[in-house]
């Protein structure tokens, strides 16, 4: 399930969502209350906002009679209410993203019943699987940019839980009731807006989670049968997977408001032997960031400040991977970053290369005095090999059906 992003980066009201055709109102928040959705009325027992319920990670994946299981997809969390013409998409941290995705808007009149709270995720399916970085450039202040952007790669919406069908708060209805409420009630009008695939087989939900890697999922979730929707609760059971690099520490970020590390910044070296910001390792302790402040010292000066490779733009193969470069997203939050000398090598964890960089925050594991930085390339990353998203609904129908 797709991470948190900021989405209230809108200068002016050439919202993507007046794009769509006139019939199709969108619930759109008060203009003073643009942070939250909490302002919008609708007929629906369910109401904006709804924070989602979300997973917490397991190592292995778990077994059980009681539990279904559905492929993890790597995309914007997303709640859609429908009320009758009138659709509101908002996002993980509860905020408008209706207005990114105007392309979205008829498929789901097509295909929702007409009132209805659905969570689920927006993709953006590329041609070496799914494309995050496609959904990142849809985060853009300018309405025909949006537009643009919304033929040229288009989104669609995959459901994977129904919250409230007609009059009917679904909520504290076992999940199992849920998914067979939400086969039944999607049409399948349109490509564009599809149910997550779903078995009670963990031997075929392990065979997505190796055989669609490629295709850019996540990991596989799973849910017990009982399962309420919980809100904002982490009550389901998510498997990602894992790997190790040996990366380069070229820098670090001060923890707010503490002498303390908050970030290490990660480099590989590229073809052209320059060292490429790749990622962060950001989950450690409050007594290990302090210890950490200590750990670095002796790589910091003034003068590798002056002279570190990711302060030069003419020194980095791609300018907008250097750290410390604001973009749409970030806002006006402070990328600075303190330099080191690129000396130090530690080996982390992550689950999967997002282009040239890690998807995700990796994981810490230790330091490896015994590698030189020279040896750390993107030669050894594990590449996986692309997949169609289009065979991973074709790989099961309706829960435990496989077609």
């Amino acid at each position: 399930m797709g991470r948190g992003v900021d989405f209230d980066v809108l200068t002016d009201d050439s919202a993507a969502g007046n794009a769509s055709s006139p019939e199709v109102r969108e619930l759109r928040c008060p203009r003073s209350d643009r942070g939250s959705c909490g302002g919008i009325v609708t007929t629906l027992p369910v109401n904006p906002p709804v924070s989602p319920m979300l997973a917490k990670l397991a190592r292995e994946l778990p077994l059980g009679d009681d539990l279904i299981y559905e492929p993890k997809w790597d995309g914007f969390r997303c709640i859609v209410f429908r009320d009758r013409d009138r659709i509101e998409l908002t996002s993980r941290n509860e905020r408008p993203l209706t207005r990114y995705f105007p392309e979205l808007l008829e498929p789901l009149l097509r295909s929702l019943p007409e009132r209805c709270v659905v969570d689920g995720e927006v993709i953006i399916a590329g041609p070496n699987g799914l494309d995050f970085d496609a959904l990142l450039q849809r985060i853009h202040p300018a309405g025909s940019r949006v537009a643009l952007l919304s033929t040229e790669t288009p989104a669609s919406f995959v459901a994977f839980d129904l919250l409230a069908l007609d009059d009917r708060d679904l909520r504290s209805t076992p999940f199992a009731e849920r998914r067979q409420l939400l086969e039944s009630a999607l049409s399948p009008a349109d490509p564009q807006v599809r149910v997550t695939p779903a078995t009670r087989d963990p031997e075929q939900a392990q065979e997505w989670f190796q055989r669609f890697e490629g295709a850019g999922l996540d990991g596989v979730v799973a849910k017990a049968e009982s399962l309420p929707y919980l809100e904002g609760k982490r009550v389901m059971l998510k498997v990602k997977h894992q790997r190790t690099a040996d990366c380069v520490v070229a820098g670090f970020r001060w923890h707010v408001g503490e002498a303390a590390v908050g970030s290490l910044l990660l480099g590989l070296y590229g073809s052209r032997e320059m060292l490429q910001h790749v990622g962060v390792s950001a989950s450690f302790t409050a007594v290990r960031r302090r210890e950490l402040v200590e750990e670095l010292t002796p790589y910091r000066s003034d003068e590798e400040a002056a002279n570190h490779p990711w302060l030069h733009s003419g020194e980095a193969d791609i300018q907008s991977r250097r750290p410390g470069t604001p973009s749409r997203w970030t806002g006006k939050r402070d990328l600075s970053f303190e330099p080191l000398r690129p000396e130090l090598v530690c080996e982390v964890a992550y689950d999967h290369l997002q282009g040239d960089r890690f998807r995700h925050a990796t994981t810490f594991i230790r330091w490896r005095p015994d590698r030189a930085p020279s040896s750390c390339t993107y030669d050894q990353l594990e590449v996986t090999v692309p997949a169609e998203v289009a065979e991973i609904f074709q790989a099961t129908g309706a829960l435990g059906k496989s077609s």
